[in-house]
């Protein structure tokens, strides 16, 4: 298991577009993969838009990226760039 804290900085937060490259970019890889907000016991599953768009995420939310499984250092790596990147937005 490989995991990693990140901070969304979105101004508009964790909504349909970043979920949706975030999904995206997580069924590329083998690993199983969570992102968990950080003091919940909540979880969803990365490569689900509509679980990760029940998470309900705002700009300064911090959230743990956690993958299990062959590629699991890759993944957790390269999602965590998509978010230090704001999913491309200004």
């Amino acid at each position: 298991m490989y995991a990693q804290k990140i901070t969304i900085k979105n101004e508009a937060g964790f909504h349909i577009r970043p979920a949706q490259l975030f999904s995206e970019r997580a069924v590329q890889f083998q690993s199983t993969i969570l992102l968990k907000p950080e003091g919940t016991t909540t979880t969803a599953d990365a490569k689900s838009i509509l679980n990760l768009m029940t998470l309900g995420l705002e700009k300064g939310a911090v959230v743990v990226i956690v993958a299990e499984g062959p590629d699991e250092r890759e993944a957790v790596e390269k999602l965590a760039e998509l978010v230090e990147s704001g999913f491309g937005e200004a």
